[in-house]
């Protein structure tokens, strides 16, 4: 198979319809047909389902595209780093980030990469920990700072810290009395708030597994999309919701209490391609260790469990 053959398979699984993917790619129907056809042979699978309007794909057609989307946005990336670099255009690094991460290193990562190389644009792009795996793999970003581990060998993930997790709490609530940790099991029979909404598995996936972990069941749950959210809904005594510890400094309306266990933390996690050996990748992990080595305050022991930071970069 070759690029070519993928990119119309992309295009005939977009649109569902030969003459239609034929128009767009601007060719002829029957070659169009002739070339998903060889695919077929090629594979020894049936990829799609002609005889349904629209046309669907089999459950092999649905993994082929999936991907073959992630191939040609490589090599799209690829080609586009290679113009710039033909061009002698700045550098271009896209970063995705979790919300919760721009309260705790991301700023002044982003800063110090500034610093260090005045040539490079840095594009920050929110999406959540599941997206991003995605995106590196399309090639849609270059590194990613989420709360989820993953086993998915394309992409290498660094967990940078475990940092504790905090109850925010209405300023009336019975709990706000006291500053001390807070069990997690004090938290069964409590309305809680949860985000992201989707998609899923995502940071409230990890929260239910520590809940549930601890046998603990709530009297009700809301999903909602977004910290911010979330933390509006506390303020408004509609529930309880867990966030890291370093969203504790976004609202002077509510109270937080750190959660108790060596199990309640999110880790932070920084992740890549694993083929990319890019001088941007080995920049960002020593700028971490730098900013580590600082000790800022959003990395003060009683906000983190544990703290990595350090990579081995001589393998």
């Amino acid at each position: 198979m070759d690029l070519r053959q993928l990119r119309y398979f992309a295009a005939v699984a977009e649109e569902r319809n030969f003459t239609r993917a034929a128009e767009t790619l601007n060719i002829a129907q029957p070659p169009l047909s002739r070339q998903i056809q060889l695919l077929e042979e090629e594979l020894g699978v049936t990829l799609i389902l002609r005889g349904s309007r629209p046309l669907r794909l089999t459950d092999a057609g649905r993994l082929f595209h999936e991907q073959a989307l992630q191939v040609l946005g490589r090599v799209e990336q690829m080609a586009e780093a290679t113009r710039r670099v033909g061009r002698s255009q700045n550098s271009v690094v896209k970063i995705g980030f979790v919300p919760s991460t721009l309260y705790g290193g991301l700023p002044s990562l982003v800063r110090k990469m500034r610093h260090a190389s005045p040539g490079l644009e840095i594009r920050l792009v929110e999406m959540v920990s599941l997206q991003q795996i995605h995106a590196l793999k399309e090639g849609r970003i270059d590194l990613g700072f989420g709360r989820l581990r993953h086993s998915d060998a394309a992409v290498t993930g660094l967990v940078l810290r475990e940092e504790r997790l905090a109850v925010a709490l209405p300023e009336g609530h019975a709990f706000a009395a006291s500053a001390a940790a807070l069990p997690v099991k004090a938290l069964a029979g409590q309305k809680l708030i949860v985000y992201p909404k989707e998609p899923r598995p995502s940071y409230a996936d990890h929260v239910l597994q520590l809940l549930n972990g601890h046998g603990v069941r709530p009297s009700e749950l809301e999903e909602v999309s977004e910290l911010q959210t979330a933390l509006g809904l506390v303020a408004a005594e509609v529930g309880l919701c867990v966030v890291p510890a370093s969203a504790r400094r976004l609202r002077a309306d509510i109270r937080y209490r750190i959660l108790e266990g060596a199990q309640a933390t999110s880790p932070v996690v920084l992740s890549h391609r694993a083929s990319d050996s890019s001088p941007y990748v080995a920049l960002v992990k020593r700028l971490i260790e730098e900013m580590y080595a600082e000790n800022p305050p959003w990395l003060a022991p009683e906000d983190n469990l544990s703290v990595h930071g350090s990579f081995d970069t001589t393998g």
